[in-house]
């Protein structure tokens, strides 16, 4: 644990809680698992401050990446990589509210920060305000938000205009490589927020989805990994149509256990 880190951010006045996620709050971690950490601020803390506190414990850093929220991106002297993500907590709690009181499905990974807050590791809340916001947000998984976000993936799966499988037999009629591995991997990660909402998951994230659903999930489709292990080997076959085939008997068995689901 680099506490030295977590030691200074604590004597910097905006900086509200720190807590620690990802992998390394689980029982799946292993030696090379990164640390990701959560700073919750008032304020920016200015880069060079960063810097550093971080050039002490670091043997390399990228300062203010913005590729996915704001961060810094380092390898600790250990060799263990960190990622510190710096958060407005009342931001990032409305936007928790949007998805588990207003029920708002995204089109993949819905429950994500959700999931991140709950499970999170609190490691500093200088006035608690961290500690009643997972309180708050520790609630059963409300049936609206589970129907809605089961609703938009099917829709983005299979029956809307622009759905995904339509997509896939698109691309696979071009012969374009780079836009069937995308739709699919977007048709996957839809697929994933149906199977997480279907059991009333919050969703862990983009890793070890399969292992995981396995192991948590009580409602999963007929030949679940089957089906998928048949997808990936068929992507870049000669006779690539064969996908279409395999995208469809994905949706196929998904409907079967949404309608249960529905009916009970």
């Amino acid at each position: 644990m680099p506490n030295g880190i977590f030691e200074a951010f604590k004597k910097i006045d905006c900086v509200e809680a720190i807590a620690l996620g990802g992998s390394r709050t689980s029982k799946v971690y292993d030696e090379n698992s990164d640390y990701d950490v959560y700073v919750y601020v008032t304020d920016n803390i200015d880069e060079t401050i960063r810097k550093e506190v971080l050039s002490k414990y670091c043997s390399y850093i990228e300062i203010g990446n913005h590729f996915w929220e704001y961060e810094d991106n380092c390898v600790l002297n250990s060799g263990i990589d960190i990622d510190i993500l710096y958060r407005n907590l009342n931001s990032f709690c409305e936007k928790i509210e949007n998805v588990v009181v207003h029920c708002q499905a995204a089109n993949a990974y819905t429950t994500c920060m959700w999931h991140n807050l709950i499970n999170c590791v609190i490691l500093y809340d200088k006035n608690g305000r961290l500690e009643a916001a997972k309180k708050r947000f520790n609630v059963p998984y409300p049936k609206k938000l589970k129907k809605a976000i089961i609703k938009r993936q099917i829709q983005l799966m299979d029956s809307a205009m622009p759905a995904y499988k339509v997509q896939i037999s698109k691309a696979v009629k071009r012969g374009d490589l780079i836009s069937v591995n995308h739709r699919v991997t977007e048709f996957l990660a839809s697929y994933f927020d149906l199977l997480f909402a279907l059991n009333e998951k919050t969703h862990i994230g983009e890793k070890r989805l399969v292992e995981w659903c396995k192991n948590n999930c009580m409602i999963l489709p007929e030949y679940f990994e089957q089906n998928i292990n048949n997808l990936f080997c068929h992507m870049y076959c000669e006779n690539q149509s064969i996908i279409i085939n395999d995208v469809n008997r994905i949706i196929e068995c998904v409907k079967k256990v949404i309608k249960n689901e529905i009916e009970e």
